[in-house]
């Protein structure tokens, strides 16, 4: 049986679905989880109702504008899905060339890259760049485009790190009310806290400072996980409802 996705050649870790809550991995997609509040915040309340991580919202807000709601932005949106699909790609293309490697050195080169691409936002927003407004829109997008196609290649269950409907859904369908087992119950509360342990200190930054400071917060977050992510190769891995 074959599989294009990096990580899963022979000595090394198993796919995705086997991923529990305490592996590195499961770590690492938590917190990331937790950067697209920040950046959802930024380009929502600080860049004209845009999103930047929910390209679901993204759509329904070009349809908005359209109608003529006051408010919002067509372009606004419209450079944020194209740029986040071009990320995507970038994603896809990323895990073919590291196809057969240690899973670890693949997700830390995404990650690296969507820090960076944070970090020029970043060094935008504190310059004060005039008429920046698209820029930014679209290298927040690009990195969140770059983030999604890795974590859709990752495939670790209702870890997705922007949206959370599916993670919802299946919390109240699998749920003991429901007659379910609730064996990801755990996961799923925890990456909805995630979202809005980065949304709340993601708009309170935003209306109170500007934009800068919570950008700041997002990229130091991702280096960081970049920088210590490891996985050991004979790692046994965990249940998925651990």
């Amino acid at each position: 049986m074959t599989n294009d996705q990096p990580g899963v050649a022979a000595g090394t870790e198993t796919p995705g679905p086997r991923i529990g809550n305490r592996h590195p991995l499961a770590l690492v997609l938590f917190a990331l989880t937790a950067v697209s509040g920040f950046v959802d915040a930024v380009t929502f309340l600080g860049l004209g109702r845009v999103f930047a991580a929910n390209m679901t919202g993204n759509v329904v807000v070009i349809g908005f504008a359209a109608a003529g709601a006051p408010g919002f932005s067509v372009t606004g949106s419209l450079v944020s899905l194209g740029a986040f699909l071009v990320g995507a790609a970038a994603a896809g293309r990323l895990a073919r060339a590291f196809r057969g490697r240690r899973r670890a050195v693949w997700v830390r080169a995404a990650l690296f890259g969507e820090a960076s691409l944070q970090g020029v936002a970043t060094v935008l927003a504190f310059a004060g760049a005039a008429d920046a407004t698209y820029v930014l829109i679209g290298l927040l997008a690009l990195a969140m485009g770059l983030r999604n196609g890795t974590v859709l290649k990752l495939n670790v269950p209702d870890l997705t790190t922007t949206v959370l409907t599916r993670t919802l859904t299946g919390l109240a369908v699998e749920s003991r009310l429901a007659g379910g087992a609730d064996r990801l119950a755990i996961r799923r509360v925890g990456a909805t806290l995630a979202m809005i342990a980065g949304a709340l200190p993601g708009a309170w930054l935003v209306l109170h400072h500007g934009i800068g400071w919570p950008l700041l917060a997002g990229t130091a977050a991702v280096t960081v996980v970049a920088c210590v992510y490891r996985e050991r190769p004979d790692a046994t891995p965990e249940g998925s409802g651990a």
